[in-house]
């Protein structure tokens, strides 16, 4: 399970903003979740809770914002949110398409307390 991997490198994450921020605890992490990121989100939030235990993220709370696939259409021009995982155009159904968003996992916000 990568999820493991993924949450112990976010802690480490946040507490280098949190010691560079003078900072004594985390109490919220904001992140981004990409449909196309290959993280599951409900073993995500397990992994969080198992590593939060011990250091500054230990009050802290996760929240994860979904973020569905975009692709843009170069046949088309159109910027479409797909709710699916394909990256044909629904709207032409172009197959010259790139993916604009929805492949990242990214930290979006820390709230510390100083």
């Amino acid at each position: 399970m990568h999820e493991y991997s993924i949450v112990s490198a976010l802690i480490e994450q946040c507490e280098s903003h949190a010691r560079a921020n003078g900072a004594r605890e985390i109490t919220r992490v904001a992140i981004k979740v990409g449909q196309l990121s290959g993280v599951e989100p409900a073993l995500l939030q397990t992994a969080f809770d198992t590593f939060k235990l011990e250091g500054i993220c230990r009050n802290s709370e996760l929240q994860m914002q979904i973020q569905p696939l975009v692709i843009h259409c170069h046949t088309c021009q159109q910027d479409v949110e797909m709710p699916h995982r394909q990256v044909i155009c629904p709207q032409c159904h172009g197959r010259d398409t790139t993916v604009i968003d929805g492949e990242d996992l990214l930290l979006m916000q820390l709230e510390m307390a100083t």
